[in-house]
Parts: structure tokens; C-alpha cells; sequence
């Protein structure tokens, strides 16, 4: 089982480069994602590593000393990288201490390769259980599996390195150069070879994975709001009619439209009419249950969806929202220390469904009510008890 060391060394070698050129490449323009300072490590770990190589070609304080120092200094460029995906500031200090301590202990020891070994080795191994319990930290807060090969990664280099370090100083004899075969420098290098392999692609994957889910994220919410978008509602309400229908428990709706809110806009600008509308969504939000939906249906209306729920209940819900927004004061820009006064106007509708009724035809019951509301006065509240009604609106016509 005894490999032989250069041609393991050069494997290593040239999987970093190519991995850190793919990396590079990837995390072009994604700083936050920290593949711009993986990358660095892998090159940084393809030049430790071909120092080595040169152990008797080169002078000692280049492949001994300085090859040790960079292989130390490659977990202080991936742990940085995962602090950096996390979004927290990497401890360089103590990153830097690893590297510093390397160079002092490996200067003291050139001539004592068990000494060296063991002691590299339970340094980058508590350096890889470093980066190990980092992104265990933060696992609930990563998307994907990619996380997971990066901890496959991490946990096998910990654990070899550990082992490594343990048996070079309990079998002194066992080797007496980096360059000399056998089965300890076997396991050790193709485990660093996997590492490289296993813990970058893993990187790549929590990469990806977190921009499919922002991607995901963006196409769902409204970009001013942060509420469910129009093609959201759409699938959302079209899911629980079919529950609705299937299961024979209530649903209600409610269109939600902001009275005046033109005048807004004319008199205190755009950017306070946009406060306006976060200002509305947030009353909104805090009063209906975690299972319920709020989301801008366009321009200033809002929809809210409501599961297991019957007329009476949407109606109470919807009184209590009205008084509420208009309880609220909006402190937009430019509207001074008074605020904005904001009142809506709700539609409601609610019951059972029967087969056959489909999720337009609650959107235009509550636009019918809702073109009441207006009608009647704004800052009110009208319900609609039936979903067939002649000449109503088409769903999603403006009220007013």
C-alpha cells in the first residue's frame, strides 16, 4: 500500500490548481460567498505542496520551512472563507497564529522529521476541526447538502491528520523524510487529495445552492414589500381552493386597497408613497396568524388569504385590520412629525367552496366588495356572501 510520494504530491497538486481555477472562475463578481478566498487556499495549498516535492532540490528554508508554513496557512484561507459565506468577520489574529507557530516550531526542529510531522499535523488537524465546528455552527442557517460534503471533507482530514500526528511521535522510525513511502504518508496524502476534492465541491454546492434559494426568494416576493407577489397569491390561493374543495373547510379573501392613495404620491412624492405601502404591509402582517398570507396583489392593493376561515371570522379580521391602519401613523419622508394618515378598504369574502369554483372566482367576489367599499365611502369594510354574482367586476379590475 505504499504509494509513491511524488506522484501523490503531484496529484495534489494539480487537483488544487484546477479546483482553484474553477472557483475562481465560479465566485467571479460573489465576494460574499467566499470562493475568492478558497480559491486562494487551494493555490496556496498546490504551492506548500509542490515545495515539498522539491525537499533536496530546493534549499530547506524554502521546502521545509516556508512548504510547512503555506500548508498551515491553507485552513486559514478556508476558514476565512466560511466565516465570510456566513457573513461574520474572520478572526485573523488568531487565523494567523497557526502559520506563525508552524514556521517558529519547524525552524527549532529542521532536523527531526517525527518532531515536524506531529507537530504540523495536530496543527492544520485542530485548524480542519476549527473549520469542522464553524460550519456546524451555522447549519440550520445554510440551505442545500453541499454542507455536508464540505463536513465529510473537514471530519476525514481531522481525523487522519489527528492519527498522523499521534503515530509519527509514538513510531519516531516509522519514516524519516516527507518523501519516504509508506502506509502513514499513503493514507495521509490521499486524504488530502479527497479533502481538496470533497470539501471544494461541497463549498461550490453551498454556494449555488444559497443563490437558487435567493433566486427563488426574489421570483416569489415583491421587491418593495417583501410580501408575496401577485404570481405567488396566484399559486398559493389556487393550492388551498383545491384543499378547500377536498377537505370542506372554509376559505376566505380579503383585497385590500389603500384609499387616496394617489394623493399621496402627489403630495409628498414617490419615495414617501413607498414607505406608505410598507407601513400598511406591516399592520397587515402583524395581525394575521402564521398560516395566513399577505401578499401585493398590484399598484397599492393587497391580498390577503386566509385558510380554515369562515365569513364571520374574516369580516372580524378585517374590521380590526381597518381600525388598525388607520390608528397607524406613516412617518414618510417629507410628510413631518405628524405622519401620513392612511385609511383602506376592504373586500371579504368567505365559506365553503364547492366543485367546480376555482380561485378567480374569489378574487372577484372580493373585488366586487371591495368596489362596494369604495363606493360607500372608503375606510370600510364590505363583504361579499355569494361567488356568483351578474355583472361583477372581472377579478383583478381596480375598484376605483
Amino acid at each position: 500500500m505504499n504509494a509513491h510520494v511524488p506522484t501523490m504530491l503531484a496529484m495534489i497538486i494539480a487537483s488544487s490548481l484546477m479546483m482553484a481555477a474553477s472557483m475562481a472562475i465560479v465566485g467571479w463578481g460573489r465576494r460574499r460567498d467566499g470562493l475568492g478566498h478558497w480559491a486562494a487556499a487551494l493555490m496556496v495549498n498546490a504551492i506548500g505542496h509542490l515545495l515539498i516535492m522539491l525537499r533536496g532540490l530546493a534549499p530547506d528554508i524554502l521546502s521545509v520551512v516556508l512548504g510547512n508554513v503555506l500548508l498551515a496557512c491553507v485552513f486559514v484561507g478556508m476558514i476565512a472563507a466560511i466565516y465570510q459565506f456566513q457573513g461574520r468577520p474572520a478572526p485573523w489574529l488568531l487565523l494567523l497564529a497557526a502559520p506563525v507557530m508552524v514556521a517558529v516550531f519547524v525552524s527549532m526542529f529542521m532536523d527531526n522529521f517525527p518532531a515536524r510531522a506531529g507537530f504540523v499535523g495536530l496543527v492544520i488537524g485542530l485548524q480542519a476541526i476549527w473549520a469542522l465546528a464553524a460550519t456546524l455552527e451555522r447549519r440550520h442557517a445554510t440551505v442545500g447538502r453541499g454542507q455536508w460534503l464540505l463536513v465529510a471533507g473537514l471530519a476525514l482530514e481531522a481525523l487522519v491528520l489527528g492519527g498522523r500526528s499521534v503515530l509519527t511521535v509514538a513510531l519516531p522510525d516509522s519514516a524519516t523524510s516527507i518523501l519516504q513511502g509508506s502506509v502513514l504518508q499513503t493514507v495521509t496524502f490521499m486524504a488530502t487529495f479527497s479533502v481538496v476534492l470533497v470539501s471544494s465541491v461541497g463549498f461550490v454546492f453551498m454556494s449555488r445552492d444559497r443563490s437558487d434559494e435567493s433566486n427563488r426568494i426574489m421570483a416569489a416576493l415583491d421587491p418593495l414589500t417583501g410580501v408575496a407577489n401577485r404570481r405567488s397569491l396566484i399559486s398559493a390561493l389556487d393550492r388551498d381552493v383545491s384543499r378547500a374543495i377536498r377537505t370542506h373547510q372554509p376559505i376566505a379573501l380579503m383585497m385590500v386597497d389603500i384609499d387616496h392613495f394617489k394623493h399621496v404620491n402627489d403630495r409628498y412624492g414617490h419615495p414617501a408613497g413607498d414607505e406608505v405601502l410598507c407601513s400598511v404591509v406591516s399592520v397587515l402582517r402583524q395581525r394575521v396568524r402564521a398560516q395566513d398570507l399577505v401578499g401585493r396583489y398590484g399598484g397599492e392593493e393587497f391580498m390577503v388569504l386566509l385558510p380554515d376561515t369562515d365569513l364571520v371570522g374574516a369580516e372580524q379580521l378585517a374590521r380590526e385590520l381597518c381600525k388598525a391602519v388607520e390608528e397607524s401613523r406613516c412617518l414618510a419622508q417629507g410628510a413631518g412629525p405628524e405622519g401620513v394618515e392612511v385609511t383602506v378598504s376592504i373586500g371579504v369574502f368567505g365559506g365553503h367552496l364547492e366543485s367546480g369554483d376555482s380561485w378567480d372566482m374569489l378574487i372577484a367576489a372580493a373585488d366586487r366588495a371591495l368596489y362596494e367599499a369604495k363606493n360607500n365611502g372608503r375606510n370600510r369594510v364590505e363583504v361579499a356572501t355569494s361567488l356568483r354574482r351578474p355583472g361583477a367586476p372581472l377579478a383583478g379590475q381596480d375598484a376605483l
